[in-house]
């Protein structure tokens, strides 16, 4: 079965995690969408794209714990370059993305709204949060640079020591979202969205979005092999491994 279902809007690209209630990431599911983003970059005739869920329950309960936890370290590392490199791949994309949040975005589910340009997220109770901290993990260097350039210092701060999960109305207040919406209107406001900004001349638009993205993702790459090391190292440790065993019992 396919873990990202595609379907075309006009000009935008709408890709919907599509692995079970949870949407939980995992090396295929990432594999899928690393494919997906490379033929929205080379297609002239795409000008934006959304990502979205099969469901309303989870956009993404994040990593597939379960899978992850049982591989090797090579296997894992092989999994974690994939996914920042998928990461990146989105954040830097020279199209209008959109997340459209019509469920729970955790963990790797929140990083990769993230790493939209915009998210527009469903009215009611939505979470969004990254709990590393409460598994004995860091927060990838990718969201934690993105998150002090969205929310500021002191809310990036709390959201990633607390580990905590934040309603879509505190999200709001924080600038991790753009927009509350109905849960009926979130895919349509957000399609309409990237087809307008995709719309525009497009080398100005993409000029733009360069000059904002271009910063951290230099601070990125000039780190990502000692950053991705630091979370591995993390993933294999002792306090690590009991965490994630606690946490592979809600899955």
């Amino acid at each position: 079965m396919e873990m990202i279902s595609v379907e075309n809007h006009g000009k935008v690209v709408f890709a919907k995690l599509n692995h079970g209630v949870s949407n939980a990431l995992n090396p295929k599911g990432i594999k899928e969408l690393e494919a997906v983003l490379k033929q929205v970059k080379n297609d002239s005739g795409i000008n934006g794209f959304v990502l979205g869920s099969s469901n309303e329950k989870f956009f993404s309960i994040g990593f597939d714990i379960p899978e992850l936890f049982e591989m090797n370290r090579d296997d894992f590392r092989g999994f974690y370059r994939v996914f920042n490199k998928v990461c990146l791949d989105l954040f830097t994309l020279p199209k209008p993305t959109v997340a459209a949040i019509t469920g729970h975005a955790i963990a790797g589910g929140c990083i990769l709204a993230l790493c939209c340009d915009y998210r527009f997220i469903a009215k009611g109770h939505k979470l969004m949060g990254l709990n590393e901290v409460k598994l004995g993990l860091p927060v990838p260097y990718l969201p934690d640079r993105l998150l002090h350039a969205l929310a500021g210092v002191c809310k990036a701060r709390e959201m990633m020591e607390s580990g905590k999960f934040y309603p879509s109305n505190e999200a709001l207040e924080m600038g991790i979202v753009d927009k509350i919406l109905p849960i009926e209107n979130v895919v349509k406001a957000a399609i309409e969205h990237a087809d307008t900004l995709g719309s525009l001349p497009k080398v100005g638009y993409e000029m733009i979005k360069q000059n904002r993205v271009e910063v951290i993702e230099e601070q990125v790459t000039a780190r990502q092999d000692e950053k991705e090391a630091s979370f591995i190292e993390s993933w294999y440790s002792d306090e690590a491994r009991k965490c994630l065993e606690e946490a592979m019992k809600k899955f």
